[in-house]
C-alpha cells in the first residue's frame, strides 16, 4: 500500500531505483497539506508537466479557498486538464508508471497517489516502409509506437468488432502486447492458443517482436518462418479481414500476423490494388525466382560433373573451355562463390547506406571479374551465382531468405553425392518437410495441402478475393453481397 507520508513515498521510490540521476521529485503546499510529485526527466516532458499540474494548481487552490478543508486529493483527480489519468494504491505499480513517462502525485494524509501521463515524445513520426517498398499503395508504416500502431490499424478497420486484447510481457520490461483480432470472423480458438501461449512466456525482457515470434512458435518441425513480421499496416488489416491474428508489441516497429502461410510470402499487398490479370505475370514470376535460387548452383554443379550427357555438346564443350585454367572442382567453385556473396550481401546490409553502395559496387565487379581473370573461378559460374542471388531479392523477409539459404545448401550436397537424382531427393524430403509443418494444428502449406478453392494460389481471379478461408470462423463473401 502507499504511505500517507509523502516522504515515506517519495523515499521508497528513490531507494528502488538507488536514486537514480533522471529521478526529479518537488514538493508544493496546498493550504494545510502538503503534494509531492515524482517523474523521470529521461521519459516525461517539462513542458507537460508545467501545463498540465505546475499551472493548473494554483488555480485549483485559488478556485475553493477552502480546500484544505476539503478533500484536495478528489478536487486534483478531477480538475487536472489530463485525458490519461488514473488513481493507484499499490506500490508496485508506481515505478512502471514512472518509466512509461507519467508523473506520480502524493497528498499528504492520502493512501493513494495520482499518475497522469506527460510523456515525452521519443518516437521517430511515421514514414514510408524500408523492408516492404511498393510502388502502389499506402505509403506509411508502424512506428515504435504501441498507440500509434494500434491507431494505423484502427483508422483503417473501423470496425466495432475490432478486438485489442492486452497483455504485459518481461519481468522487467513489463511490455505491452496486444493481440488483434475481428471477432466475429476469426476462429476463437487461434485467440485462445495465442493469449495461453503468451500468458506462459516467462522471461526477463521482450525488446522486439522478434523474441516474441522465436517464444510463441513451439514447433521446430520447419525452419521457415511460421509467423510472418510486418511493418504496412495495409498488410496487417488485409490479414485481419481474411481471419487472421496480429500481434503488436510495444517499442517494435514490426507487427506479427498469425497464422501464416508459405504461399504469403509470394505475394505483395500491392497485389490486390491492381487488376488481376495484370497481376499474374509477377506472380509467377516470384515462384520462379524461388525455384531458381534453390536450385540453380546444384543443377550446374550436377550437370557438369555428374550428368554431363544431358548438356548440348556446343554448350559442354564451352563450359570445358571456360573451366580449363580453374585449379578447383565444380562443388568447391560454386561453395566459393556462394560465401563470397553471402559475405558481401550480408556486409551491405550492416553497412551505412552510403558506405553499402560502394561494397556492392567492388564486390560485385571488381571482386569477380578480378576472380575470373584470375582463373580462380569461371565465367559461368560467376554468372550462376549472380541469378541465383538477384532471385533471391525478390523476396524481402529475412527469416524465409535465411530458410532457403539452408535449403540450397542441401540442394548442393545433394547434387555433390548423387547429381540430379540426389536434387529430386533433396526436393523430396523439403516437400515432405513442408508438407508436415504446422503450428497450433494450422498447416503451413495450406491453401495447397490441404486445398481450398477459395483461395487464389497462383493464379489472381477477382471473384478469388470474395472469400475466406477454411481456417477462419465463417466462409463468408468478404466484400459483397450474395448474388442470386
Amino acid at each position: 500500500m502507499i504511505s500517507k507520508n509523502i516522504k515515506e513515498n517519495v523515499d521508497y521510490i528513490k531507494n528502488l531505483n538507488n536514486n537514480s540521476s533522471d529521478l526529479n521529485t518537488r514538493y508544493v503546499k496546498a493550504g494545510f497539506q502538503k503534494i509531492g510529485f515524482v517523474f523521470l526527466e529521461s521519459t516525461s516532458s517539462d513542458d507537460k508537466i508545467s501545463n498540465y499540474f505546475m499551472k493548473n494548481i494554483n488555480l485549483i487552490i485559488n478556485f475553493n479557498k477552502k480546500l484544505f478543508f476539503n478533500n484536495l486529493f478528489f478536487h486534483l483527480k478531477n480538475q487536472i486538464p489530463n485525458s490519461k489519468i488514473k488513481t493507484i494504491n499499490n506500490k508496485d505499480e508506481i515505478f512502471y508508471y514512472l518509466a512509461s513517462g507519467f508523473t506520480v502525485i502524493f497528498v499528504e494524509g492520502i493512501e493513494k497517489a495520482i499518475v497522469i501521463e506527460t510523456k515525452a515524445n521519443l518516437d521517430r513520426s511515421i514514414a514510408e516502409p524500408t523492408t516492404e517498398v511498393i510502388i502502389k499503395g499506402p505509403k506509411d508504416s508502424f512506428i515504435e509506437n504501441y498507440n500509434a500502431n494500434l491507431g494505423l490499424i484502427r483508422k483503417r478497420i473501423k470496425d466495432e468488432k475490432l478486438f485489442f486484447d492486452e497483455l504485459k510481457i518481461g519481468k522487467r520490461t513489463k511490455s505491452k502486447v496486444a493481440i488483434g483480432y475481428i471477432n466475429d470472423i476469426i476462429d476463437k480458438s487461434i485467440v485462445d492458443k495465442l493469449k495461453e501461449r503468451l500468458e506462459n512466456i516467462d522471461i526477463d525482457g521482450i525488446i522486439d517482436s522478434g523474441n516474441l515470434k522465436e517464444l510463441i512458435i513451439t514447433s521446430n518441425k520447419t525452419n521457415f518462418p511460421l509467423i510472418k513480421a510486418t511493418e504496412r499496416p495495409d498488410i496487417i488489416c488485409q490479414a485481419l479481414l481474411a481471419g487472421k491474428a496480429c500481434i503488436v508489441v510495444e517499442n517494435s516497429p514490426f507487427v506479427l500476423i498469425f497464422p501464416t502461410f508459405l504461399i504469403d510470402y509470394f505475394r505483395s499487398s500491392e497485389d490486390y490494388y491492381e487488376k488481376a490479370i495484370n497481376i499474374n505475370l509477377t506472380r509467377f514470376l516470384r515462384y520462379i525466382c524461388f525455384i531458381i535460387t534453390l536450385i540453380t548452383p546444384a543443377l550446374y554443379i550436377a550437370l557438369t560433373a555428374y550428368n554431363p550427357e544431358i548438356v548440348p555438346d556446343s554448350l559442354l564443350i564451352s563450359l570445358a573451355i571456360q573451366r580449363a585454367g580453374v585449379p578447383f572442382p565444380t562443388a568447391i567453385e560454386i561453395l566459393i562463390l556462394s560465401i563470397i556473396f553471402e559475405i558481401l550481401r550480408e556486409s551491405d546490409v550492416r553497412m551505412p547506406t552510403l558506405m553499402g553502395a560502394s561494397i556492392s559496387i567492388v564486390g560485385a565487379l571488381v571482386l569477380g571479374d578480378a576472380a575470373v581473370n584470375a582463373g580462380i573461378v569461371s565465367p559461368f559460374a560467376v554468372i550462376i551465382i549472380a541469378i541465383t542471388s538477384v532471385c533471391a531479392l525478390t523476396f524481402t523477409d529475412v527469416d524465409f531468405i535465411n530458410a532457403t539459404r539452408w535449403w540450397r545448401l542441401l540442394f548442393m550436397l545433394g547434387a555433390i553425392t548423387l547429381g540430379l537424382v540426389g536434387i529430386l531427393g533433396v526436393g523430396v524430403i523439403m516437400l515432405v518437410h513442408l508438407v508436415n509443418a504446422e503450428e497450433m494444428d494450422i498447416p503451413f502449406m495450406y491453401p495447397l495441402a490441404p486445398h481450398d478453392q477459395n483461395d487464389d494460389i497462383v493464379v489472381k481471379r477477382q471473384n478469388k478475393n470474395l472469400y475466406r478461408g477454411k481456417f477462419t470462423k465463417n466462409i463468408v463473401k468478404a466484400r459483397f453481397k450474395d448474388e442470386n
